[in-house]
């Protein structure tokens, strides 16, 4: 849809919706143009209302903390959707399951199960990023995946229809599951275990020491790039990295961080372009040396 049908349609979500928007500010890398529809939908009954006004006339794109999208320069030709605070709730249901809002921060999580003395919730303190969007790529580190905790999720299809699907339900592989890209995630229920707060405590103090000392911080950085290639090799991504391509390349102001090669960093003012011939040439560089194909970690919004 054009822009003018598009802000009369939308008249009635007010200040919460924003045209030829800016996401440049909205992702880790600091990367990207606009746009066309920006909604930041205020609570669960507005977003369905807003998603049967659209009524999948438009592409649809779901952005959390941004911590591992790239977005290109040029103007996204539908809507970005950021969930309000009012989709952060956290609470304890008994005394081993949690809810969590969608829009919580992995840490969040992290630090709720400690107050409450749940363990298992350890690994998430060191992942940068929602509980949707860890969902959405089976996030984790250390040995441990979020499909270890869950219980269920709790989802809104692209046409307003809402539905719960127990965990037992998808299939979860290595960074991915089989669940529809149409799903917007609301919540989630997860299973902890019973344990010690000293003890719960130490492992996440344990963890956080390992990522800071291997992995970069405080910088425009978007975690890990390519997955391990877990089929094709025992050898983790960034060791294949390190053997098949020259460490101080750059395209602009795009390169490889120091610390840890499967990192590409922003020096400052990298674009689209810069990032996405520096994540192609180190894939064509470890495909040429190793004859492996490695695919990416980081979404990219299109």
């Amino acid at each position: 849809m054009e822009i003018e049908e598009l802000k009369n349609l939308l008249d009635e979500f007010g200040d919460n919706i924003k045209f030829q928007y800016d996401l440049k500010k909205k992702n880790w890398f600091n990367i990207g143009g606009k746009t066309k529809v920006f909604y930041k939908a205020k609570n669960l009954k507005e977003l369905i209302n807003f998603l049967k006004k659209l009524d999948n006339k438009e592409k649809v794109f779901i952005i959390g903390a941004g911590s591992n999208t790239l977005i290109p320069d040029k103007l996204f030709e539908g809507v970005v959707i950021k969930l309000s605070k009012n989709f952060s709730n956290i609470s304890l249901l008994n005394e081993d399951i949690i809810i969590s809002g969608s829009a919580v921060l992995d840490k969040t999580l992290s630090e709720f199960a400690l107050k409450n003395n749940l363990s298992g919730f350890e690994f998430l303190s060191c992942i940068p990023g929602t509980i949707g969007g860890g969902i959405r790529m089976n996030a984790g580190c250390f040995g441990k995946e979020l499909k270890d905790i869950l219980i269920s999720v709790q989802a809104i299809d692209k046409s307003g229809n809402m539905i719960t699907i127990p965990s037992k339900d998808i299939k979860f592989e290595y960074r991915k599951n089989d669940l529809s890209g149409d799903f917007i995630f609301l919540s989630a229920s997860f299973r902890g275990n019973k344990s010690e707060h000293a003890k719960i405590k130490s492992e996440m103090h344990k963890l956080k020491k390992e990522k800071e000392i291997n992995q970069p911080t405080k910088i425009k950085t978007s975690g890990s790039t390519f997955k391990n290639p877990i089929s094709q090799t025992e050898k983790k991504v960034w060791k294949l990295i390190k053997e098949s391509v020259p460490l101080d390349i750059s395209f602009g102001d795009a390169c490889i961080s120091k610390k840890h090669c499967n990192f590409f960093v922003n020096k400052g003012n990298a674009t689209y372009e810069d990032m996405s011939k520096l994540i192609d040439f180190v894939s064509k560089k470890v495909l040429e040396k190793t004859g492996i194909n490695l695919e990416k970690e980081i979404k990219i919004l299109e």
